[in-house]
């Protein structure tokens, strides 16, 4: 069975993102062992410096890291990543099972954004859009998505 972990910046503080994210995460035990790791955010003052910005992505970035297994395939979540349909992102989940890949990695940044650091390590940056969404609901779109990819490779129904 797949292993799965997203690694994520930031507390779900919003029961109705709550109860979404606990629901795909009982739908998806059937398909393979999900492990969500919330980590802790840094606070960030109103006016931030482009200094202070990259400061709080590094001190991000290293707890990002800490809890990525080295053998994992990193995938990171990007506004300027490859912008994947459902079935393109099936077929990547597929062709990294069938590679031999039993470790995936999903990694969602703070509310601003991921470090250099992390960004060099991941092997694949997905971007889901264009658009910003706030990083406690792209967790929720996120674990839909990969809901999806599982039924489209399993050949099970799922509404388009």
């Amino acid at each position: 069975m797949l292993n799965i972990d997203i690694v994520c910046v930031g507390k779900i503080k919003e029961k109705y993102l709550k109860l979404g994210i606990d629901e795909f995460k009982k739908r998806l035990s059937k398909y393979c062992k999900l492990n969500i790791i919330e980590l802790s955010d840094e606070k960030a003052p109103e006016n931030i410096s482009d200094k202070e910005i990259a400061m709080i992505k590094d001190k991000e970035g290293k707890r990002i890291l800490n809890s990525i297994r080295d053998s994992s395939f990193v995938i990171t979540l990007e506004i300027e990543g490859k912008l994947l349909s459902s079935k393109e992102l099936s077929k990547k989940i597929s062709d990294l099972a069938l590679r031999g890949n039993s470790h995936i990695t999903f990694v969602i940044g703070g509310s601003l954004g991921l470090g250099d650091e992390v960004l060099r390590r991941s092997d694949f940056a997905l971007s889901f859009s264009k658009m910003t969404f706030p990083h406690q609901l792209m967790r929720l779109i996120l674990l839909e998505q990969v809901y999806r990819s599982f039924r489209i490779i399993k050949g099970e129904p799922y509404h388009k």
